[in-house]
């Protein structure tokens, strides 16, 4: 949507959908009624990602009936993230609301999703805190959150869960890669935005499958790294860099002084397995120190060729 029509939208509420044709009318029979009782402009951005079971055409149908309905379509299935910011870059809401496809969440939450969202949060994610999942899947998620949280040090109890509700500047600010749309909160709070979370009612899944195994946890974990690495280095990567080459170096330095002393005192180290450390310690510190500085000069100048890079990092000018 363009032109005054898209600037009047108040809500878009953003759905990635993959294989979930026996979903999608009953979804849209619960949430478009609950859209249009909140009484503003909405419109509902549904994102086929190479769905191959007919949810396609059931979506243009869709589109075609409902005028708050906005159908994107991806040329292959590129996954839940590529689908997000395909939706987002759609999205012409000053909220922006993401749901699963699937029913389990239930958009009779959303009013109260607003609501918690206009008490001062950029950013509210839900909670699924009755989950109506498997064991099996329970779990796990149980430990990813907890990794998660210690890691990250964003005390949400569910990051990944889907259901969420943002302002639109939170949105902007993402560039979702592989599967990081996992980790929004973290992404959000380390921009400087404030997230909360709302417990929120979550139902069984009534038809087709999961489509995720236990293998997301590994790549979720490596992107966990990642996140974290960026979060908190992105900008300053020589203290990462060059605090780990001065501990390798000192160290390195300390055996060598060691061994030297020994020498002096007549003892051969020639054949001492320390003298490799030492030799290596050293070698490896002065290439960590190193990769630090050409990260420090990389990132100097990337600052310099994103001067919106900052701008989006304001949250208003008082004068």
């Amino acid at each position: 949507m363009t032109g005054p029509e898209a600037a009047a939208i108040a809500v878009s509420v953003v759905i990635p959908v993959y294989d979930e044709v026996d979903s999608i009318e009953p979804l849209a029979g619960e949430l478009l009624p609950v859209l249009r009782g909140l009484g503003v402009a909405v419109e509902v951005v549904f994102v086929d990602d190479g769905s191959r079971d007919g949810s396609g055409e059931k979506l243009a149908e869709l589109a075609a009936r409902e005028p708050e309905v906005v159908l994107v379509r991806l040329r292959r299935n590129f996954g839940k993230a590529e689908a997000l910011m395909a939706g987002f870059g759609v999205a012409s809401g000053e909220i922006v609301v993401t749901m699963d496809g699937d029913l389990q969440d239930d958009p009779a939450e959303i009013p109260r999703m607003l609501a918690e969202l206009a008490t001062g949060l950029d950013l509210v994610s839900g909670w699924k805190a009755d989950r109506q999942d498997p064991i099996g899947k329970r779990l796990p998620s149980k430990v990813f959150n907890a990794v998660t949280r210690k890691v990250s040090g964003v005390p949400l109890h569910d990051l990944n869960c889907g259901f969420k509700a943002y302002r639109a500047e939170v949105v902007r600010s993402l560039a979702l890669a592989g599967d990081q749309y996992r980790y929004i909160p973290v992404l959000a709070a380390n921009e400087g935005f404030r997230v909360g979370e709302l417990a929120v009612n979550h139902r069984a899944r009534r038809h087709g499958k999961s489509k995720y195994g236990l293998e997301r946890y590994v790549r979720g974990f490596l992107d966990l790294l990642t996140i974290t690495f960026l979060g908190r280095y992105r900008h300053r990567p020589m203290h990462l860099f060059g605090g780990l080459g001065l501990v390798m170096l000192t160290v390195g330095l300390l055996i060598s002084a060691y061994l030297s002393v020994l020498r002096f005192l007549g003892e051969g180290i020639g054949q001492r397995p320390l003298l490799l450390l030492g030799v290596l310690l050293i070698l490896v510190g002065i290439q960590f120190l190193t990769f630090g500085l050409l990260s420090e000069m990389i990132q100097r100048q990337h600052a310099r060729s994103r001067e919106d890079d900052s701008a989006s990092r304001v949250r208003d000018v008082v004068r």
